[in-house]
């Protein structure tokens, strides 16, 4: 009579536990695919652009959109968007530039000043004032561009750049943002050893407080560039001049053109690829920008 081998407990164990999958398992692997088709929600356009500012404007309505077409079409694209309408692409892209990056720089070092003051100052007034500011994030910007054409037609702003800049500078958003940042990124001991050795407001905010918001800083220019530089409505309604056009207006007026008649049908392969290169900019200042935005999310996560 032979005796049976028991394997030991920890073998059945651990064999019985890789059969059963733990519920944590099962959410992640559910998290996981939730993932990946918000990935593919996002980047499938971004691939179908790419891809179709390669064709010809034949291929374009006659391949599968997610494939090349029988011939490779970028350089021609590129040629005949900073050529078509006198080269007007090259300024719109200009003109771009400029709303952005002024806006941006403006928007970030106002947001900044603000929600420190509001962060580090006791004033009064000071709940009220920050209760309008979140109040103000609910309002939607569509809302507001009437009157804000009506009140820079008074005044002979429009048909000028200021008229797109001026708004922009105004972050209702960023002003909260920094000051919950300056709240939890500046000490209230820095800034009084600053006092004691007889630094003066003014230069405490420019050499301590400053240097310190700098990731929250550059988040809000992000996000600010972001919006000035795909904002549609307010130049549409602020510029009637094409030489003042941002790329957004620019392009839409050339699809409104092709979609108009055969005859100028052959301007949605240029459509196509100069919205290609409009998103380029912000990619690139994404990618240079990152790093400090990236230091900011682990600032004050390891204690000395």
């Amino acid at each position: 009579m032979t005796t049976p081998v028991l394997a030991p407990p920890s073998a059945v164990t651990t064999k019985g536990a890789s059969k059963r999958r733990s519920p944590r398992d099962r959410r992640s692997t559910l998290l996981t695919v939730l993932l990946w088709i918000l990935a593919a929600y996002f980047l499938v356009p971004l691939v179908w652009l790419l891809i179709a500012s390669t064709k010809n404007n034949a291929d374009l309505f006659s391949s599968f959109g997610l494939w090349f077409g029988a011939r490779f079409s970028l350089i021609d694209n590129l040629r005949e968007v900073f050529s078509a309408s006198g080269g007007v692409y090259a300024r719109w892209l200009l003109n771009t530039v400029i709303y952005a990056v002024v806006s941006s720089l403006g928007a970030s070092l106002l947001s900044t000043m603000a929600g420190y003051a509001l962060a580090k100052y006791e004033f009064p007034g000071r709940s009220a004032v920050f209760s309008i500011i979140l109040g103000s994030i609910m309002i939607p910007l569509t809302a507001l561009a009437i009157p804000t054409y009506l009140m820079f037609s008074s005044f002979g702003l429009t048909n000028n750049m200021l008229a797109v800049i001026i708004p922009s500078l105004v972050s209702p958003f960023g002003v909260y943002l920094m000051r919950v940042y300056a709240a939890e990124s500046i000490p209230d001991s820095l800034l009084e050893a600053a006092r004691v050795d007889g630094a003066g407001e003014i230069r405490i905010f420019w050499q301590v407080g400053l240097r310190l918001l700098g990731p929250g800083l550059v988040t809000v220019l992000l996000f600010t560039m972001v919006a000035t530089w795909n904002n549609y409505f307010l130049p549409l309604i602020m510029l009637s001049k094409s030489e003042l056009y941002p790329l957004t207006v620019g392009l839409a007026q050339q699809q409104s053109a092709a979609s108009a008649g055969s005859a100028t049908q052959a301007l949605f392969s240029t459509v196509i690829t100069g919205s290609l290169v409009a998103i380029l900019p912000l990619i690139v200042a994404f990618l240079f920008l990152q790093r400090y935005w990236q230091s900011g999310l682990s600032a004050g996560s390891v204690k000395e």
